[in-house]
């Protein structure tokens, strides 16, 4: 039996999955919103035809109430279209799974600290925030300082778009951070 937050994560995949694939098509037509939808992503199928088709369908719905895809009516034909925040939603998903791949950059030697004052009755998005610093291999400095010592400056503004606190999140460029070496260390950087 499927754990809830293994449901959720499934779910979350296969919003990106019908996000990207609407991102990418520019419009999608209903009747594209099949089973074979999912043929390019192989970790989704091998279930049932019809579960496939209900999943999608699902999929779609809640990416219409999230305000990432909206319906258009072209020549007496539906199609679904992706929105802004979901051009955003879509790019910050791109770059979490592009984020490994920073830490093939070259070092110049600074530091890259993201630091942010998110109000409690906002509490959920200062989660949503330091899941996310890790996700893209931040580290903690303190609860609400986090470092990288790679480029990552338009990683922040996606994030600070997607969740709507750019006047909450600074980005600071360091050029020395004092007793760096469990930094350094943590991140395999150079002495």
């Amino acid at each position: 039996m499927e754990s809830v937050s293994g449901k959720r994560r499934r779910n979350s995949r296969i919003q990106q999955s019908v996000l990207a694939i609407i991102g990418t098509a520019g419009l999608l037509t209903v009747a594209m919103l099949a089973p074979n939808i999912f043929q390019a992503f192989p970790r989704i199928i091998g279930k049932k035809r019809y579960k496939l088709a209900f999943q999608a369908r699902t999929a779609v719905q809640r990416l219409v109430i999230k305000g990432h895809v909206q319906w258009v009516a072209q020549n007496g034909k539906k199609y679904l279209e992706i929105t802004e925040s979901g051009r955003r939603a879509l790019d910050l998903f791109m770059a979490r799974t592009t984020a490994p791949a920073r830490k093939k950059q070259q070092w110049d030697r600074r530091y890259r600290m993201v630091i942010f004052d998110i109000p409690e009755r906002r509490r959920a998005v200062r989660e949503r925030l330091r899941m996310l610093m890790n996700e893209f291999g931040f580290l903690r400095l303190q609860d609400s300082i986090w470092i990288s010592p790679y480029d990552c400056e338009e990683l922040v503004a996606l994030v600070k778009a997607e969740l709507k606190v750019g006047k909450d999140i600074l980005y600071v460029i360091a050029d020395s951070i004092e007793n760096d070496v469990w930094i350094r260390k943590h991140f395999n950087l150079p002495r």
